[in-house]
């Protein structure tokens, strides 16, 4: 039996809800690969549809704009990941162990998902670390989160944060040590391989040193504050 991943997303992303058909498909498969190879400020519909095969006007009936499209691989990239953390600590009742699981997922490599044959996330994970800051850091980032376009993002945060908790009830900022452990595990590694003077892992060039850092950052919040509150 084959097995599919279905992920419902926020209909203000999209004029015609592309996992409804396979030009829907195709844009979404084929604008990962592109943003991923030309890079977000050079990649426009035009070079898509050339890559597809079809007609610009075709791809705007699915998008408004590059940005908005930007924001819905972000935004399906944070959900797919939330469904990962949730089935990866399901069954694992030492919360420091659940902690270390998260950020695993969050800094090591990503294999692909065969339940979604569209998307391939390694590569979408790679757009993340690069260029999935540019989803919000604009001037409409404020009318964009009153469409909630950032939820999926927030849920993810609230999840870990939720950890944190379990790991340290009486800690005073989870959600903010959640979004900082989510962040840092993608800046660390895009500096590790771009600017590596920013980070003590530039000539080794190995995730599993930020998987460690960043273990070593959140349980030392943790413990201090603990042993502080006491």
């Amino acid at each position: 039996m084959e097995l599919h991943l279905q992920i419902k997303m926020n209909e203000k992303l999209f004029l015609r809800d592309p996992e409804q058909s396979e030009l829907g498909k195709k844009i979404i498969s084929h604008s990962i690969r592109l943003i991923h190879e030309t890079g977000f400020e050079s990649f426009t519909f035009k070079k898509l549809a050339e890559d597809i095969g079809t007609t610009e006007a075709g791809i705007y009936r699915y998008f408004e704009n590059k940005h908005r499209l930007l924001i819905y691989i972000v935004a399906w990239y944070w959900s797919w990941l939330e469904y990962r953390v949730t089935v990866h600590t399901n069954n694992i009742s030492d919360p420091i162990t659940k902690l270390k699981r998260v950020i695993r997922l969050l800094a090591a490599n990503v294999e692909d998902d065969i339940r979604t044959s569209h998307v391939e996330e390694n590569i979408l994970h790679q757009i993340i670390i690069a260029e999935g800051s540019k989803a919000y850091l604009t001037k409409k980032v404020s009318k964009d989160n009153k469409d909630h376009l950032f939820k999926p993002y927030k849920d993810l945060c609230a999840k870990i944060a939720d950890i944190i908790l379990e790991c340290n009830p009486k800690y005073e900022y989870p959600r903010s040590l959640s979004s900082t452990i989510i962040e840092m595990a993608h800046f660390q590694v895009f500096f590790m391989y771009n600017l590596p003077s920013l980070t003590d892992f530039g000539p080794a060039k190995d995730e599993e040193r930020v998987v460690s850092f960043l273990e070593d950052l959140a349980l030392n919040c943790l413990t201090k504050n603990r042993k502080a509150s006491r």
